[in-house]
């Protein structure tokens, strides 16, 4: 069975990037809000979540801390997305919770080995 990976990102580039990167491998579930995302978490409980930081209705490190408050995705990994290589985001992005932090535009193979050392860490490297 394939690992579901939550994508939120109001941009429609970004969504239909992000599943077109990693539908072969994972199943994915786009939405474009944090609204939305917060929705569909109501009845779903995904592997992992890609998040963008700056949206609209709810920017992602509001969505991050309501993630975090939830009992059922309080464990749940989340890859946050930026345009921004400030640290200070960065920073911000790990206080709340965050296991990693992607600068877009991002390299496709960045994105694959960090998608796969979040949902797979502790057999992520074979040949320690």
């Amino acid at each position: 069975m394939k690992k579901k990976i939550l994508v939120i990102d109001d941009e429609l580039t970004m969504t239909t990037l992000l599943e077109f990167f990693l539908s072969n491998k994972y199943e994915v579930k786009a939405v474009n809000s944090g609204k939305a995302a917060e929705s569909w978490l109501e009845n779903n409980l995904p592997d992992l979540i890609i998040s963008d930081i700056q949206m609209d209705d709810m920017d992602g490190f509001s969505l991050l801390q309501n993630i975090r408050l939830r009992g059922y995705t309080k464990h749940t990994p989340v890859i946050m997305l930026s345009g921004k290589a400030e640290s200070k985001e960065r920073i911000k992005s790990y206080k709340l919770g965050a296991q990693d932090y992607l600068i877009k535009p991002f390299n496709p193979e960045e994105l694959d080995e960090v998608v796969k050392k979040n949902l797979y860490p502790i057999h992520y490297a074979n040949a320690w």
